[in-house]
């Protein structure tokens, strides 16, 4: 029994494999045909580029802030608390701003996508749509895809700089640090593949995160209380390879730039 449950387990998991990367290739292949529907890129990414920027501040800042009271208190032990803003750009631009980002916009899009597309399958909203000669994949899909790209890109970037400016403020009102100091080191410690690598990040994550949230919105099976499993595991598998693709970026990265 149990090799009979392995079994299906494995079969279930390549299956889901299988059709998450047919549904990406369709979705990517569809960039290239008409017709696109430009309006509903532009609602989704008010839906999911406005609507996550106070959460995105708001993380940012406070992963700076911290981040500089964490590194202050290291690096007193050296004597070069003055590498305060190394530290604090150099880990928010390559490391923490591009993965909290997405992950906030993990927990908070991913979850949508899954839970509104999933309402539109159970209620056969998908089926009047292909009845109708619309293509649910370009109207659908597509559209959430390149906003979330888009979007992710540039919150990313409101990230990375509120993170600076809240290890600023602890740097220099809570550590009596000289401000000009502060980002001066972080200036001058950036080179060109940390900012690439910062900038690299979110267009894979983005992708991940929309792509995953259609998957299993477009999958879901079984009523209202599939709308739930499909919401909880789109944001599960969409965090989990968040934290994947980043190490293996880094480990490109790192291989090829040598930092």
């Amino acid at each position: 029994m149990p090799f009979a449950t392995l079994d299906s387990f494995a079969r279930k998991s390549v299956r889901s494999v299988q059709d998450y990367a047919i549904l990406s290739g369709r979705a990517i292949s569809n960039l290239f045909r008409q017709p696109r529907y430009v309006s509903d890129i532009f609602t989704q990414a008010d839906i999911i580029g406005v609507g996550s920027i106070p959460i995105v501040i708001l993380t940012g800042f406070f992963t700076g802030a911290v981040l500089a009271l964490q590194s202050a208190a290291s690096l007193a032990t050296f004597g070069a608390t003055a590498l305060t803003g190394t530290l604090v750009s150099l880990s928010m631009i390559k490391e923490l701003g591009p993965v909290l980002t997405s992950l906030m916009i993990s927990g908070r899009n991913a979850s949508g996508m899954a839970s509104e597309l999933g309402s539109m399958v159970v209620t056969e909203q998908i089926d009047a749509m292909r009845a109708l000669g619309t293509d649910p994949m370009k109207k659908l899909v597509v559209p959430r895809m390149v906003a979330t790209v888009i979007m992710n890109f540039f919150l990313t970037i409101i990230s990375d700089t509120v993170g600076i400016l809240g290890g600023a403020w602890v740097a220099v009102q809570l550590l009596g640090q000289s401000g000009s100091q502060y980002f001066h080191n972080a200036y001058q410690s950036l080179r060109y593949p940390d900012v690439f690598q910062g900038l690299v990040k979110p267009v894979f994550f983005g992708f991940v995160i929309a792509s995953v949230g259609c998957y299993f919105g477009m999958s879901t099976r079984g009523g209202t209380q599939g709308v739930g499993r499909s919401t909880t595991q789109a944001v599960v598998v969409a965090s989990v390879l968040i934290i994947i693709i980043d190490f293996l970026i880094s480990q490109f990265m790192i291989g090829i730039f040598g930092r």
